[in-house]
C-alpha cells in the first residue's frame, strides 16, 4: 500500500472535523426585548415608612453610590419592609428618583419603582 505524504493526511482528517465543527457553531440569539415589568398593586396605603440612618457608604465608593431609602413592598397579602441599601450609579452624573407608592383613581395604590435621570 503506497504511502500518502504528511500533508495529504492531515488535509484528510483536517477537512472533516471542520465540516462537523461548522456545524456546531452556536450563534447568539437577538438581543431580546427587556422583560415585561410587573406592575404591584395594593389595595390599601402603604403604613408609614420607617425612619432609617443611612450607614456611611463602603470605602471608596461614595463618589460611584447612592443610598435607595428603605420602602414597603405589598406581598399581595400584607406589608413588608425592605430595608435601604446602597445603588450604584450607571454614570457620574445620573441623579436617583425614589421609588413611591402612587395612589389611582380606583382607590388602589401602584408601585412606582425607583429610577435613574
Amino acid at each position: 500500500m503506497p504511502r500518502l505524504p504528511r500533508r495529504a493526511v492531515l488535509t484528510s482528517l483536517t477537512l472533516p472535523l471542520l465540516t462537523l465543527a461548522a456545524g456546531c457553531v452556536v450563534q447568539r440569539p437577538p438581543p431580546a426585548a427587556a422583560p415585561a415589568a410587573v406592575e404591584i398593586i395594593a389595595p390599601r396605603p402603604p403604613p408609614a415608612a420607617r425612619y432609617e440612618v443611612p450607614p456611611p457608604p463602603p470605602p471608596g465608593r461614595a463618589e460611584v453610590v447612592v443610598w435607595e431609602r428603605g420602602h414597603w413592598h405589598w406581598d399581595g397579602h400584607d406589608w413588608d419592609w425592605v430595608p435601604g441599601h446602597f445603588v450604584e450609579r450607571p454614570h457620574r452624573t445620573a441623579e436617583w428618583v425614589e421609588g413611591h407608592w402612587a395612589e389611582r383613581p380606583n382607590g388602589t395604590w401602584a408601585w412606582v419603582p425607583g429610577q435613574w435621570r
